[in-house]
């Protein structure tokens, strides 16, 4: 059995209504909505509605930007001054990316597990000459080499759950994660990681509104970036128009316009689980992963190597059928397109019967 002293897991549960109905395990792609996140959401619109759109609707975005920067820095490891509010994690990555103006004679270190959210910026800066190598992911910090000026990767594999070497913080170069399956699902300390950047997702393991995400860049590696979309936000004075000054904290990457009611959400979502004690969440849904590498494994199942995270993926014939049929049984979880794999998010919000009610509905 589950050690839960360290937080009350069944209130937690109560707070996720879809968990009356179904095994939620796809945290991965979207976490479930707890209900006073919604709750959040509603009563900002029907302020919206009620008193219009004026002066004190934008006082109340920027206040509740102010408070979520703070959760997700808090999330982090860091101060809220080092993070940037954005869309999603791939927005954080193509900002960073796009803006360290690299071309011929850069080579990046990747991956060849990265998930296209990381791609799509390593496409884009291809395209301008930048030499992208992938190696196998836990081959990364050994694939640094002299000629390397980056690397670029997943904190925590999208596939398998593997996390990154930690050997990275040692290369001597910058390293960009991808923490799309880190924050929120383990606990992330970006100074510890020695990480220059760290983009993150608030709609997955923060159980935020989609469109929501988050970019830490350190201080002195953000002296290398150049802002190469810069909007209303990045503005420190926008009343001094196209020569006005642009911030100089990590806001100035912040995305270029959040709905109030998206923060209102992505806020209530955090603080649900930041009442349960981020630590303690933690815990419980690495536990529960564990748990269920080890029920897939003594039912046969062939499961990808992984670190002590809470993605669980094993191997299929028919992912696609399987999470169909899976999904027909009431239970959530996704294949892995151009993989043999099926993967579940375990949450803590999870419990034991999610996990049995998977095992059974695979058989064997």
């Amino acid at each position: 059995m589950l050690d839960t002293a360290a937080m009350d897991a069944a209130a937690l549960r109560t707070q996720f209504p879809v968990l009356e109905r179904v095994a939620y395990l796809n945290a991965g792609t979207d976490g479930p909505l707890p209900a006073p996140a919604v709750d959040a959401a509603r009563a900002e619109l029907a302020a919206e509605l009620a008193e219009g759109r004026t002066r004190a609707h934008f006082e109340r975005r920027f206040e509740l930007q102010a408070a979520l920067r703070g959760g997700y820095a808090e999330a982090l490891g860091c101060v809220p001054e080092d993070v940037a509010l954005t869309t999603s994690t791939s927005e954080g990555l193509g900002k960073v990316l796009a803006g360290l103006g690299l071309g011929p004679g850069d080579e990046i270190v990747t991956s060849d597990a990265e998930h296209p959210g990381m791609l799509g910026p390593l496409r884009a800066a291809r395209e301008l000459g930048v030499d992208v190598r992938m190696v196998p992911f836990a081959s990364l910090a050994d694939a640094v080499r002299g000629t390397t000026t980056l690397v670029a990767c997943s904190h925590v594999n999208w596939r398998t759950g593997e996390r990154a070497p930690a050997e990275l913080a040692e290369t001597g170069v910058p390293v960009v994660l991808d923490g799309a399956q880190g924050v929120g699902a383990v606990a992330v300390d970006v100074r510890a990681l020695r990480c220059a950047a760290y983009a993150g997702s608030g709609q997955k393991w923060l159980c935020g509104a989609d469109g929501s995400g988050m970019l830490y860049v350190d201080p002195a590696f953000g002296e290398r970036l150049r802002v190469t979309t810069p909007s209303y936000m990045s503005f420190a004075d926008a009343s001094q128009g196209i020569d006005g000054p642009l911030r100089t904290d990590a806001a100035r990457f912040d995305a270029s316009s959040l709905a109030r009611e998206t923060v209102a959400l992505s806020l209530a979502g955090l603080d649900v689980l930041r009442r349960a004690g981020l630590a303690a969440v933690h815990a419980r849904a690495r536990d529960l992963g564990a748990r269920l590498a080890e029920g897939l494994a003594a039912r046969g199942r062939t499961v990808a190597p992984r670190s002590d995270t809470t993605l669980v993926s094993w191997e299929d014939p028919d992912p696609a059928d399987a999470r169909a049929r899976l999904a027909e049984a009431g239970v959530v979880v996704r294949d892995l397109p151009g993989t043999p794999y099926l993967r579940a998010s375990v949450g803590a919000w999870n419990d034991e019967y999610d996990l049995d009610r998977l095992l059974d509905a695979l058989g064997g």
